[in-house]
């Protein structure tokens, strides 16, 4: 039997036990002086220069990035716009509380290796949120008032690449070993993070994924058109040379249970995700060819990296490619975008976007103020190369063939607000119509953590599918087991699963630290 306990605010130590030093670089201990006036001053008359991307026609023949670092000259000139505020509200912006302002001024002075130094002490994987985040930090942009933002992901992309090409990211293998043992179950950024810095304290470290590689969602969900697999394979070599072990294909539930991490490690994290997809309630939704988005995505991915076989008879019969067909994609986030994308490349014969709410406004409202992050209309790379976007169209159900799908049926919507202020959808009259369609991708949205649930040692889990676990020391009900990333706070970005991974991360040292005898679990 499992012990169970609330979760409890931790001793100071267990959140501010620092777990030296934070990245494979040392961080610089001072604050770095702001750029002199006469630099500032002509920098906040420049214009934001965003990155360039490749040409339409070219990427959508291949799975190469889309968007192109800039040159060093573009780079300083726009790490010059930072006016380095005295109250720098990109730090709130950002949630991992990043040294925006510091390593600007060092860009701007040509000073990269100081700049990619600060920049890992806060950021585990700069690469990755270079790559994937949409920036919160640069809506929160004192400049973004009554400007475009400082290209602060632009700059934090191309120092990633630049400490990487330079060589200054290396190993950093503890000096000493603590004797503790931690299981990391998921190697997502949160998974990752933690990892790292776990074992950069000391500790003996094993991360267990379920799937065939390391990356989790990095690796699976996103599409190799945003964020190359190269990067994750280094960075997981780097864990590796640090004493992180992992194992792959192993399902905590199936191969192993929870129950026997505990009796092994010393804590267990669950950095699982919120992988489990929610479903449309239509009639035909169970027909082949209604697909949830991740599946999707996960399949064109294995097809990339060679997991899965890429002959022509394979992908023909494959219920999972968008090839020849006509395709519709619900759902309007990141996932979306990404099966839009995907699907272009894949050669589908029409690709649309349906989207059930009103499309949002293209700058910010009255009801949106700065800094917060605003609900506004954005275009990502893959509604740029093509596709049809719609809004305010509601799915009312499927229809197939022999259990194929063939056909869907949609309706206007119009989205009013009801007496009590709530905004509430009604149908438009004389509006429903049905779509010839052979491919309906399902993004509309994740429900909570898959598998663990019939172990006696699975942690609480709330209504919304997530663990539930303290948000200051990321310990769950069951001891000895913590949570953090998504499987704890619901589906949400990179930067914030990295943060996750860290905070919990130095929570579990300062716990393992301060115990005297044996810390495994009875």
């Amino acid at each position: 039997m499992s012990e169970r306990r609330p979760p409890k605010h931790p001793p100071a130590a267990a959140t501010t036990a620092r777990i030296p030093p934070e990245s494979g670089l040392e961080a610089q201990p001072h604050r770095i002086s702001r750029l002199p006036l006469s630099v500032l001053a002509p920098a906040l008359h420049r214009d934001r220069q965003d990155a360039p991307k490749r040409q339409i026609a070219a990427r959508l023949g291949d799975w190469v990035e889309v968007e192109q670092v800039q040159p060093d000259a573009v780079l300083r000139a726009q790490a010059q716009r930072c006016m380095g505020c005295g109250v720098p509200f990109c730090h709130d912006g950002c949630p991992l509380g990043n040294d925006i302002p510091d390593w600007n001024a060092l860009v701007a002075r040509d000073g990269w290796q100081g700049a990619a130094e600060r920049l890992h002490a806060t950021n585990n994987f700069p690469e990755f949120t270079g790559k994937t985040c949409p920036a919160p930090c640069e809506d929160a942009c004192v400049r973004a008032i009554t400007d475009d933002p400082v290209t602060i992901r632009q700059v934090e992309r191309a120092l990633a690449e630049r400490a990487w090409s330079e060589g200054w990211v290396q190993p950093l293998v503890a000096e000493q070993r603590t004797g503790r043992s931690v299981a990391i179950v998921g190697s997502g950024p949160a998974g990752l993070a933690a990892a790292q810095q776990l074992a950069r304290a000391g500790h003996d470290v094993a991360v267990y994924e379920r799937d065939a590689r390391i990356g989790g969602l990095l690796r699976y969900g996103i599409p190799d058109f945003k964020l190359d697999k190269v990067d994750i394979d280094r960075r997981v070599r780097q864990l590796a040379a640090e004493g992180v072990r992992f194992f792959t294909n192993v399902e905590i539930g199936r191969e192993l249970t929870l129950s026997q991490l505990r009796e092994t490690h010393d804590a267990v994290l669950l950095a699982t995700g919120s992988q489990r997809q929610r479903r449309l309630d239509v009639p035909g939704a169970d027909l082949i060819g209604v697909v949830p988005a991740l599946d999707f995505l996960r399949h064109a991915n294995r097809l990339v990296s060679g997991e899965l076989p890429t002959d022509a008879a394979s992908i023909e019969q494959s219920a999972l490619h968008a090839a020849g067909k006509r395709v519709v994609v619900l759902g309007g986030g990141d996932t979306g975008a990404d099966c839009v994308g995907t699907a272009l490349r894949q050669q589908a014969r029409s690709v649309q976007n349906f989207h059930y709410k009103p499309a949002p406004p293209s700058a910010r409202t009255a009801e949106m103020p700065w800094p917060w992050w605003p609900m506004i209309l954005r275009e990502s790379s893959s509604h740029e190369e093509g596709g049809e976007r719609d809004w305010s169209l509601v799915t009312r159900g499927f229809e197939g063939q022999d259990g194929v799908l063939t056909a869907m049926r949609v309706e206007r919507v119009v989205w009013q607000v009801d007496q009590d202020g709530r905004r509430v959808m009604a149908a438009v009259p004389d509006t429903l119509q049905t779509l010839p369609v052979e491919l309906a991708l399902v993004a509309v949205g994740f429900s909570g953590v898959e598998g663990l649930s019939d172990d006696p040692a699975t942690p609480t889990i709330d209504a919304a599918g997530r663990f539930v676990a303290d948000e200051h020391s990321y310990a769950t009900d069951t001891l000895g087991v913590w949570a953090c990333g998504d499987a704890r706070r619901g589906a949400s970005l990179v930067v914030w699963a990295i943060r996750e991974g860290r905070e919990a991360a130095a929570a579990i040292h300062g716990v393992l630290r301060s115990r005297d005898g044996a810390a495994r679990p009875s």
